[in-house]
């Protein structure tokens, strides 16, 4: 991963070869990467686990609006939804959202809690591998595509249940992640804060050769200021904020990934906030680095940066099947989110 900050670099300046030869890497890491995912599509059949059964307050709802991304509306609801917050969960490529929601842990602390939880699903008619598309225009543009399906149900679910409006958040992983931070800057009317477990920056990608690129070669290479420019752009014109809070998850071993999106999404967020670039909060225990803008008390962006963590959501010490992108490590992100959300 290091080799990719510094290839393109030498003395000070850039090496136009070399620069194109890491671009190359990456693309040609992408392209296997690619490959992986469709083979892994085709397999699925055979290697996926027996379906889950859904709890009884799993509960699906039609009708709840415009659907242009042609998704899923899923609900868990706990037992008293009435002016409760709201959590919004998307998964990431190859899961589905039950399945998600309950290894995730977030099953349980909704019922803990009393907060429902809206599953989004995607469809393989949409995505062969069931990835959100946040690396298409026309599926994050505020108003159009899975963005505004997304938007259309969260809205149905705070009227629904009777949700505080003012206490909406999103959580991802992976192409959830990156669609979750997507949400953040297309609708920051609608969310108070977000978490992105192995996500990529907002308008990082515009195509899914580009996303793949992206994802192994992180960039492109620009100023924080550019980078919350392209999540100012999406916003509704009129927005002059707050704009909402974020978590940012990154595993220092994922391959999927590359580690540099969780730095640059989490530069692209601290801009947006007008935040300095070094953080005035930094924790480290048991190797996780915790970094904290502006106070570890009232923290508008967060990183949590987990050494040998691999292309997963962290699960604490909870026993996961193989094979569902969810992996043990010191700290339950479950947890330390609802705690970043104040749902503690």
């Amino acid at each position: 991963m290091l080799r990719r900050s510094i290839s393109g670099k030498h003395f000070g300046k850039t090496v136009p070869g070399m620069k194109w030869s890491r671009n190359l890497n990456a693309l040609g890491h992408g392209i296997r990467l690619a490959t992986r995912i469709a083979r892994a599509s085709l397999e699925r059949p055979r290697i996926d686990p027996p379906p889950l059964d859904r709890p009884a307050r799993i509960v699906e709802f039609e009708g709840f609006g415009d659907n242009p991304g042609r998704l899923r509306m899923l609900a868990h609801l706990p037992s008293s939804t009435q002016g409760r917050p709201l959590v919004v969960l998307l998964h990431g490529c190859g899961q589905d959202a039950t399945r998600f929601a309950t290894d995730t842990g977030w099953l349980t602390q909704s019922d803990r809690l009393n907060v429902p939880l809206l599953l989004p699903e995607q469809a393989e008619a949409n995505n062969a591998a069931r990835c959100f598309q946040w690396f298409m225009p026309a599926e994050t543009t505020r108003g159009s595509g899975e963005a505004a399906s997304i938007a259309a149900m969260t809205r149905a679910a705070i009227h629904r249940f009777g949700s505080d409006p003012s206490r909406v958040f999103v959580v991802g992983l992976s192409a959830g992640g990156a669609m979750a931070a997507a949400m953040l800057a297309a609708y920051p009317d609608l969310f108070a804060a977000g978490a992105a477990v192995a996500g990529l920056p907002v308008g990082a990608a515009r195509s899914g050769m580009q996303a793949l690129l992206r994802m192994a070669s992180p960039g492109p290479e620009q100023s924080p200021d550019a980078w919350a420019a392209q999540a100012r752009a999406a916003a509704p014109p009129n927005f002059t904020g707050p704009w909402p809070r974020l978590s940012v998850w990154q595993g220092q071993a994922d391959t999927t990934v590359a580690p540099e999106n969780g730095t640059l999404l989490t530069t692209q967020w601290r801009a947006l906030h007008g935040l300095p670039a070094a953080a005035l909060t930094e924790q480290v225990k048991d190797g996780v680095r915790h970094q904290m803008w502006p106070t570890a008390r009232h923290p508008q962006v967060e990183l949590w940066s987990l050494p040998h963590m691999p292309h997963a959501y962290p699960v604490g010490d909870r026993v996961i099947p193989p094979g569902r992108y969810m992996a043990p490590a010191p700290i339950d992100a479950t947890a330390a989110i609802a705690r970043f959300f104040g749902l503690e």
